[in-house]
């Protein structure tokens, strides 16, 4: 299975990366949205990080151009289907991922193979909606794509070994770390990540500790680069409220449960760094607690 043109679905903070890091290794990339704008942003964006990849002498400006030559906007699900593997990364929203692909299945080759980035949704259920679940995968990449060295590969249930091996194909050419993991809710990273931010959550729900005494107790205690609450201000507090519901609708097990402050949090639109306000408030030069 030769992998040569790759489509992204969706161009937000993962899709953009996604179609940063392929078309440096060398892919044609058709990157997709339903809007324009979105489009422009995403293609401005990979430029400001490909240029700050050649002041640091990471790449060369030549491959900064070649790169960018390589993308391809559009607006045309259609132009998507045609390439060899097809990556959605839409919004951790199962009836829209499901939408996404229900759009593609009349213009795909017979070959090509159709991925999702979700980082917790059931891969064996998103594939079993299509006409090739033997060619269906996760393919999970972690934020933000260009630095991050972790992809997850997941199997659906009637996911082939050529297909596996195509993605892996693929990390690999990215000259990133695949890690394999078994189609059970939220996979190996997020299975273990959102459950302590969710904790995190419950330890400020409970007033055991501020924004700022439990996110600095785990960076200096436990060394983590960033503490809990402002990874989650990172990640997106619907998508961590997202991912603790499917880990406690999937595995019913109370320890899952999403903390009352968190979808507060997300009731009011306070989402983290994308909406400027969450456990921090970002519209200041310095990011304020908000507790």
């Amino acid at each position: 299975m030769d992998i040569k043109s790759i489509g992204v679905i969706g161009a937000g903070q993962m899709g953009n990366g996604i179609a940063h890091v392929m078309a440096v290794a060398g892919y044609d990339v058709h990157l997709n949205d339903v809007s324009q704008d979105a489009l422009d942003s995403a293609v401005a964006l990979i430029t400001k990080n490909l240029d700050r990849q050649v002041s640091r002498d990471k790449i060369t400006a030549e491959d900064r151009d070649t790169a960018l030559a390589r993308i391809t906007k559009t607006l045309d699900p259609a132009q998507v289907a045609q390439t060899d593997l097809v990556i959605e990364a839409a919004t951790e929203n199962e009836a829209i991922k499901q939408k996404i692909f229900d759009g593609l299945l009349p213009h795909l080759k017979p070959t090509t193979v159709l991925t999702s980035n979700t980082s917790s949704i059931s891969i064996t259920r998103l594939a079993s909606r299509t006409d090739r679940p033997e060619k269906f995968m996760g393919f999970h990449f972690m934020n933000p794509v260009p630095l991050m060295q972790l992809v997850e590969l997941i199997r659906g249930i009637a996911t082939d070994e050529e297909t596996y091996q195509a993605c892996l194909g693929v990390v690999n050419r990215l000259g990133k770390t695949a890690a394999s993991a078994e189609d059970f809710p939220a996979f190996i990273v997020n299975r273990i990540l959102m459950p302590m931010i969710n904790e995190a959550v419950y330890t400020l729900y409970e007033g055991v500790g501020n924004v700022a005494s439990i996110d600095s107790a785990m960076k200096l205690g436990t060394n983590h680069p960033m503490g809990p609450l402002e990874l989650a201000d990172f990640i997106g507090l619907d998508t961590c409220l997202a991912i603790m519901n499917v880990l406690h609708d999937g595995l019913a097990d109370t320890k899952y449960r999403p903390c009352p402050l968190l979808t507060k949090y997300v009731e009011a639109g306070w989402l983290g760094r994308k909406t400027h306000r969450g456990f921090y408030d970002y519209r200041g030069d310095i990011p304020v607690p908000t507790r």
